[in-house]
């Protein structure tokens, strides 16, 4: 069974940047489409962006469009999340995600086959 996981969170200071990672291990993960979600207290967990198993088609939350970047490489089994402009809004557990077949929506969570266990982002002075 794929197994993810994440790394990379912390604490930052609005304007300031972080770069998540999402590691595979037990199987490759470059057969998989991957995505980050996000969750904030009190609040459903949300997608924030999505990359095609090639790297080739990403999409964004438009919360986060125009700041954060997601990439991948294969080789390392890794996706990367980039995240610049950091925002108070932003504070959540972030997660990873794999999914084996279809298109990477990032309103149809449930469609995920393997996640990971979060990694915590907080943003603030």
């Amino acid at each position: 069974q794929l197994q993810l996981v994440e790394s990379g969170g912390g604490l930052v200071q609005p304007g300031g940047s972080l770069r998540l990672s999402c590691a595979a291990s037990r199987f490759g993960l470059d057969p998989y489409a991957v995505g980050w979600f996000r969750q904030a207290p009190g609040k459903d967990r949300e997608g924030v962006s999505c990359i095609t198993p090639s790297g080739g088609t990403t999409n964004y939350a438009d919360s986060v469009k125009g700041r954060f970047t997601i990439s991948r490489d294969n080789a390392r089994n890794t996706v990367y999340l980039q995240m610049n402009s950091l925002k108070p809004e932003d504070t959540a557990i972030y997660y990873c995600a794999a999914l084996a077949f279809g298109p990477c929506k990032l309103g149809q969570q449930e469609r995920f086959d393997y996640w990971g266990q979060g990694t915590q982002v907080t943003v603030s002075s």
